[in-house]
């Protein structure tokens, strides 16, 4: 039987290594979102029909296999998909999930817009594991329109402080980028308690092609370093840059 558990490829590798996607579809129903795509669905099924894609047995056996392996990779919940969309409410798959893969030795990285729903599982959260939100907007009117469904950002940045509170790791996903100001606003915001930021473009949406990235990625860089912070920039961006990856300093690896 496949792994549910799996080696990411492209674009996904630059968020984690091994990832497991528990859901098909996600009700957050983000404007931007291309998951549809990736999981050849129509977006009506994708974003109004979502449901659980493994079950717990599927995860233990994967889990155990790996950890048989001598794994030391954290597993990422979830890529195409989100952890604590709002059908996790009923399915509580998540939490399994993290229970399941503490249980054989692994560790998580949550990446979430769920904002306080994933809070409600900081208590099995280790220092071993990591914590992720994608922040887009800083005002409550425009994240309504881009991500309908998802967390607010106040929530998202709620969770951030807790996790750190909590000392688990935490992250940001600059990506999609819908205005360089917010985002900049956003750094601002959270650079206090947010280990390091993961800064890319927007893709698969024709907005992406109003901003000038070239003028957002160097911006970005030099506000980075200003406040001494870890930042990783994705390839499409370091393309819009007219940098080549292998030879840009990161100064936090992907892994």
């Amino acid at each position: 039987m496949k792994s549910v558990i799996y080696e990411t490829k492209g674009r996904a590798r630059e968020f984690n290594e091994l990832a497991i996607n528990l859901f098909t579809g996600c009700g957050h129903q983000c404007i931007y979102c291309y998951g549809a795509n990736v999981l050849h669905q129509t977006k009506d099924d994708f974003e109004n029909r979502p449901r659980p894609r493994v079950t717990p047995d599927d995860i233990a056996r994967s889990a155990e296999d790996w950890a048989k392996r001598g794994e030391t990779r954290r597993v990422l919940l979830c890529f195409v998909t989100d952890p604590y969309q709002p059908i996790e409410n009923d399915t509580k798959l998540t939490r399994q999930t993290i229970n399941t893969l503490h249980t054989a030795g692994l560790n998580v990285i949550i990446l979430t817009k769920g904002g306080h729903r994933s809070m409600r599982d900081f208590d099995i959260l280790t220092p071993k594991d990591a914590y992720a939100t994608t922040l887009t907007c800083t005002t409550p009117n425009q994240s309504v329109i881009w991500e309908p469904n998802a967390a607010l950002p106040s929530e998202r940045m709620d969770a951030l402080k807790e996790a750190h509170r909590l000392g688990v790791e935490t992250w940001v996903s600059f990506e999609p980028v819908i205005h360089p100001e917010y985002t900049y606003d956003l750094l601002d915001l959270t650079h206090e308690y947010v280990g390091h930021y993961k800064v890319g473009t927007m893709n698969y949406h024709p907005h992406g092609k109003m901003i000038d990235w070239n003028k957002y990625g160097y911006s970005m860089l030099s506000r980075l370093k200003a406040l001494g912070l870890r930042y990783y920039f994705k390839k499409d961006l370091l393309k819009e840059m007219g940098l080549i990856p292998s030879q840009f300093k990161q100064s936090w690896i992907c892994r």
